[in-house]
């Protein structure tokens, strides 16, 4: 499956610890990131990691991405109480999201969640949509 990993300045060491914990999990599937959260991750665990662009320029990559139903799986941990201006805008990814079905976390807690998920194949309904 192709999982798109996204955070907030504040939140790239949530996703770095996030993706350390998880890793025998991710390793098992494609990988995207923004440019900076990428290199974060494969610096912290080794995952290859296709890496866009940073910030707003990477967000709106993945959200192209989402568009065409090409993820099956987002987590963008965001700092909503001192979000930038400049730092990406989660709505037209979420929007894509919301239109493909692609299930989408915000936070550590649904992140969890779906990454549990996806590993007791709770999430193999993307591959048969896909077809």
């Amino acid at each position: 499956m192709n999982i798109a990993l996204i955070a907030h300045d504040k939140k790239k060491e949530l996703m770095a610890s996030f993706c350390i914990a998880y890793r025998s999990i991710l390793k098992n599937h494609t990988l995207f990131a923004t440019g900076t959260t990428g290199a974060i991750i494969v610096e912290a665990t080794g995952l290859n990691v296709h890496r866009f662009l940073p910030g707003v320029m990477g967000e709106q990559q993945i959200s192209a991405r989402a568009a065409y139903n090409e993820l099956d799986l987002v987590i963008f941990f965001r700092d909503p109480i001192s979000a930038k201006s400049d730092e990406p805008d989660i709505h037209s990814l979420l929007r894509e999201c919301d239109i493909n079905n692609i299930p989408f976390a915000t936070n550590l807690g649904t992140a969890e969640m779906l990454i549990k998920g996806l590993e007791r194949g709770d999430l193999d309904w993307r591959e048969l949509i896909k077809k």
